[in-house]
């Protein structure tokens, strides 16, 4: 198989795993919304975040979001560690819908591959995205298991904080953002928590 082959098929696979038509009465663009700001850590729900991350324009992407505020999908919210910026999160109107976002066959279809095939692909994957993010100009978002910013140090926070901290920040992070997109995401070394390879493919 050649390199073009690969890229053909890493984009139509993409093309429909997004969706056709209407689902849950929203559309493709709707559900990249919902999709990006469930899976987006604290730092990155913002409309200029989600725009840099589908490599849209603001006004493009303010408008769908707008949309799906007006619809009751997304609400805004003031950060709790200034008070001042807001963030949007998903309604429970939003949450309930989720499971039949168009994008979960895709997910089940990479489920569906064996544990040592994710490892290597997902790695692949990035590999790719990463060079033609650069070649484009265009930001690289990842989580936090893979980034530079990462550090670590013996004690926790608290049951919900990890011994983790973003270097970029300077923040604490949660339990269950070490798992999510973040806009200041820079491709770095795996991290090693005591013997295992947090982000690592397995061998």
């Amino acid at each position: 198989m050649n390199s073009r082959t690969i890229a053909e098929l890493v984009f139509h696979l993409g093309r429909i795993a997004s969706g056709e038509g209407l689902v849950e009465g929203l559309t493709a663009p709707q559900w990249a919304v919902l999709r990006y700001f469930a899976q987006a850590n604290r730092f990155s729900r913002t409309p200029s975040a989600f725009a840099a991350f589908h490599a849209t324009t603001r006004g493009t992407a303010s408008q769908t979001i707008k949309s799906l505020e007006t619809q009751g999908y997304l609400t805004r919210m003031r950060s709790e560690e200034d008070g001042r910026s807001i963030r949007l999160v998903l309604t429970d109107k939003a949450r309930a819908i989720v499971a039949n976002d168009p994008f979960e066959s895709l997910v089940r279809a990479a489920d569906a591959l064996p544990p040592s095939v994710q490892g290597h692909f997902a790695i692949a994957l990035q590999r790719m995205l990463g060079q033609v993010a650069q070649e484009r100009g265009k930001s690289t978002f990842g989580t936090c298991t893979s980034c530079q910013h990462l550090e670590s140090d013996d004690c926790s926070g608290g049951e919900q904080q990890t011994p983790y901290a973003c270097g970029f920040t300077s923040e604490r992070l949660r339990l269950e953002e070490i798992e999510e997109l973040c806009v200041n995401f820079v491709p770095g070394k795996p991290l090693v928590a005591g013997n295992v390879a947090i982000g690592a493919a397995p061998r």
